[in-house]
């Protein structure tokens, strides 16, 4: 049965199929593939991950945590520097073997459509409930803590496993909003967005995978030594997701997701007099388009690369982690050129 009677306006749910996980990424075929693949002329290849410590002791989002390395453990025993003689007299193998408790979102991440859902009334009942792209349910689809379970969460649809095995991979577009607009922080609408593609000479296609350099993440790197929350604040362009003719474009564009290299891609809507999402953006893509949106990037070799050559265009491979009923993942985003 079809999980709604109502669907918000202007979304893509049912677009796809009444079952659809994969949202925008369906614009990525074969064909897509084929015309990235042809951006590869030199072949050199370049990481698009920040080191997953970053950002370190810089508190940008209090409920995630960095990464802590300990080693697997058999009862008691540690297996770190393990020398296998203490299970077998003469065996000379030395064994290190470890584990990670992290926050699959505290940097280089991909958010998957169970990230952000909304209250919306998909019965057609008069109720607003708790609901996800395509309709899918909080409590049922989205668990929290459930009996019987070993985990304290867990996305039975839309979790980062669909995106993992359509293997995101298609061709990237990089937009310099850094080289368009300096280090500041700058509001950026539609006006300014098309203003630095058409500077730069950027063709957007159906199924690309947009990227926005701001320098957020580079000031992040650059600051690990002496961290400053105050410049950082000030640091680097995010999109105006209260501008309604970018969200239009951004629908209208058929692009398959959007990576940028700061925090949130937009900027946080925080004023209480204003009605009704404090991520605007985040409704529309997630909740509304079915677009994975992914954050903490890293662009500046990359760009630099580009830049160089005059050039925009990546075969870009990254496939979050393929871990069941995760709302969110680590990638290590491969840019080839």
């Amino acid at each position: 049965m079809q999980r709604w009677k109502h669907c918000p306006d202007g979304s893509n749910w049912g677009r796809f199929g009444p079952d659809d996980e994969l949202g925008t990424l369906n614009h990525i075929g074969p064909d897509q593939r084929r015309a990235a693949a042809a951006e590869i002329r030199e072949g050199l290849a370049f990481c698009l991950s920040l080191p997953l410590d970053i950002p370190g002791t810089v508190t940008i989002h209090p409920r995630r945590k960095p990464p802590r390395l300990q080693p697997t453990f058999l009862e008691d025993t540690p297996y770190i520097n393990y020398p296998l003689e203490n299970v077998a007299a003469g065996l000379q193998d030395v064994l290190s073997d470890d584990q990670v408790l992290l926050s699959t979102q505290y940097s280089t991440q991909w958010d998957s459509l169970a990230h952000v859902g909304a209250l919306f009334d998909a019965d057609g009942d008069g109720v607003a409930e708790p609901v996800y792209y395509n309709g899918f349910r909080a409590g049922t689809d989205i668990e929290g803590q459930t009996e019987g379970s070993p985990h304290g969460s867990f996305a039975r649809h839309l979790s980062v496993t669909a995106l993992a095995h359509s293997g995101v991979q298609g061709r990237g577009v990089l937009v310099d909003l850094l080289r368009a607009f300096g280090p500041g922080r700058r509001i950026v609408g539609l006006a300014d967005l098309l203003q630095a593609i058409a500077a730069q000479k950027v063709e957007v296609r159906q199924g690309d995978i947009l990227m926005l350099r701001t320098g957020y993440a580079e000031a992040l790197w650059d600051m690990q030594s002496a961290p400053d929350p105050e410049r950082l604040d000030q640091t680097g362009a995010v999109l105006d997701g209260t501008d309604e003719a970018l969200k239009t474009w951004i629908s209208d564009s058929n692009i398959a997701a959007i990576a940028a290299d700061n925090y949130a891609v937009e900027n946080p809507h925080l004023s209480p007099d204003d009605c009704c999402f404090r991520l605007p953006l985040h409704h529309h893509c997630l909740f509304k388009l079915g677009m994975p949106l992914a954050e903490l990037w890293y662009f500046r070799d990359l760009a630099g690369a580009l830049a160089e050559r005059g050039r925009n265009a990546v075969f870009l491979t990254a496939p979050p982690l393929r871990l069941p009923g995760a709302i969110g993942s680590p990638v290590t985003p491969i840019a080839t050129i």
